[in-house]
């Protein structure tokens, strides 16, 4: 069981692109720099769609790691 605490935690499961991305967006504006994000997201697109959301926003990708329980866990760091 992961214990890491996250500033804030958003469930996107069931939710298809562009979705995902867009309420990371929103949320990433509340945020201060240094706060991390974690989404739980089920769309099969999600890994490869925050890469490239990182890649051109400068976010870091902390974590991608798929559960068992068929649940996509990512981790952004803001900016």
């Amino acid at each position: 069981m992961n214990t890491q605490q996250y500033d804030v935690t958003l469930d996107v499961t069931g939710m298809n692109c562009p979705l995902p991305i867009l309420r990371a967006k929103k949320a990433l504006a509340r945020m201060e720099t240094g706060q991390t994000l974690q989404l739980l997201a089920t769309d099969k697109s999600a890994p490869e769609d925050f890469t490239a959301f990182c890649r051109q926003t400068g976010h870091e990708l902390v974590q991608l790691l798929s559960r068992d329980d068929g649940i996509l866990e990512i981790v952004l760091r803001h900016r």
